[in-house]
């Protein structure tokens, strides 16, 4: 008698679908066709080039942009933007910002209402639009016409009128607290559209206000970051930046200042930069932050090790290089032709060691600690420099293998900062938002470990052949 069972084919060997493990075709025939296995989370109607540089997504139950489509979730969004601006013509004493309320209030529940009447292919894009005109469009109009915006708009633009006519950006004996320049010598930049362009009419008004220059960075910058981080190269991120750009936190900054908006921006682009191990691009950009404000000097170490880990030693030395080389090109002039005017104003007055002190008002922890006088303060530095070792520690003992990781990393060290140091702001904390959620919208996944690529997608492997068996003499 022969016997029908193959030597050493005992059990159906296996292979990995990117959920479970299912057992592979046999040879049995037609038969055995409806029993065949999906494919997995990729599907054969997506073009073969696409498929073999995807990475599996998120399950979309957890799926950032499966959360944010939830009609729900997106009635509490309009609700909670709506409350918030509101309350600004209430509380607020800054003529600016009760504007915006003012403004933006309604929007925000006009949005909240399209959410829940249209059909959900039109309501998130209508209620998006909405928002966007009503907290943005319209209020940023309205205060650039006329001429209005936060003391720093007026800074950055006076900077850049100093720099043209003394070759210092800063005033060298500040008298008020509008004397003081707290930003570094690449913030010019963003006010030379004012000195070319002038104050005449109303679109020369309107195109050389520093706030348009602020938003064009900050749009531009998420926009190539989205790019770099996606992983198919499906459509523009029209919506979700337009959420983003329309939620209180970013529109109201855009409207009546901006002067972090850049700053913002940058850093998730030399995240996305050093994830994709692009060198030179992630120097210059980390070059760009680091002369813009002293507190984007965090993200040139968090960027560097990222490298380090992902790509090895010579690509973390070339960008941190390019990175410091650039930003002592920039920042040597100054600091020798007016050292005391940048100690002073650059160092000393942001974190409130200065004689006058800055007048904005918050409930932040090292803000109120500063108001209990000398002991406070020294507290409050105290706690923010403890908070700084402790981010630096974690860093050093678990690098970032990620962007998101990156970002998570340099998003904890700014919120602590911001929130122990002795002049911070309320505003200050859209920088560490910001980066913790962009870079997992535009990766379409929530944890900081790098997807593990599951090899030739698209083709089923072919299962073995088993040798014919030999007849028993």
């Amino acid at each position: 008698m022969v016997s029908t069972r193959t030597p050493g084919f005992s059990r159906p060997r296996g292979r990995f679908t990117g959920r479970t493990r299912t057992p592979a075709p046999t040879s049995a025939g037609p038969s055995s066709r409806p029993d065949r296995p999906r494919l997995g989370l990729i599907s054969r109607d997506v073009p073969r080039q696409r498929r073999e540089n995807t990475f599996p997504p998120t399950p979309d139950r957890l799926n950032p942009a499966h959360l944010a489509s939830l009609r729900s979730v997106q009635l509490l969004g309009c609700a909670i933007a709506a409350g918030w601006a509101a309350a600004f013509p209430i509380i607020s004493d800054l003529p600016n910002q009760r504007l915006w309320g003012a403004v933006a209030a309604p929007a925000y529940a006009l949005a909240g209402l399209l959410c829940l009447i249209l059909p959900r292919r039109f309501a998130a894009r209508s209620a998006a639009a909405v928002g966007l005109l009503g907290a943005v469009l319209v209020p940023l109009a309205l205060l650039a016409l006329q001429g209005r915006h936060q003391s720093e708009v007026m800074v950055v633009e006076r900077s850049a009128h100093l720099l043209l006519t003394t070759g210092s950006p800063y005033l060298q004996h500040p008298v008020v607290v509008t004397d003081y320049d707290p930003y570094l010598p690449a913030m010019t930049l963003f006010g030379m559209p004012r000195q070319l362009l002038g104050n005449g009419d109303a679109l020369t008004r309107v195109a050389g206000d520093a706030r348009i220059w602020f938003a064009l960075t900050f749009l531009a910058c998420l926009l190539a970051s989205w790019r770099l981080l996606r992983p198919s190269r499906d459509r523009a991120p029209l919506l979700p930046l337009a959420v983003l750009t329309a939620s209180p936190l970013i529109a109201l900054a855009l409207a009546v200042g901006g002067v972090d908006l850049p700053l913002i921006g940058v850093c998730c682009l030399a995240m996305a930069l050093a994830e994709r191990d692009r060198t030179v691009g992630a120097g210059l950009v980390l070059a760009l932050a680091c002369t813009l404000k002293w507190t984007a000097w965090p993200a040139l170490p968090v960027a560097v090790l990222l490298l380090w880990r992902l790509y090895g030693r010579r690509p973390a030395a070339r960008t941190g290089l390019i990175a410091v080389g650039v930003s002592l090109a920039v920042i040597l002039p100054s600091a020798l032709t007016r050292a005391d005017a940048l100690r002073e104003q650059v160092v000393r007055f942001p974190l409130g060691l200065t004689a006058i002190r800055t007048p904005a008002g918050s409930p932040l922890p090292g803000k109120v600690l500063a108001g209990f006088g000398p002991t406070g303060h020294t507290v409050s530095l105290a706690l923010m420099t403890m908070g700084g070792i402790g981010v630096a520690i974690w860093l050093l003992a678990r690098p970032p293998v990620s962007a998101i990781a990156a970002a998570d990393l340099l998003a904890a060290g700014l919120a602590i900062a911001f929130m122990l140091a002795p002049a911070g702001r309320f505003g200050y904390l859209a920088l560490p938002v910001v980066l913790v959620i962009w870079p997992r919208m535009a990766a379409r996944r929530w944890s900081g470990k790098p997807p593990v690529p599951p090899g030739p997608v698209g083709r089923r492997p072919r299962p073995e052949r088993p040798e014919p068996a030999l007849p028993r003499g």
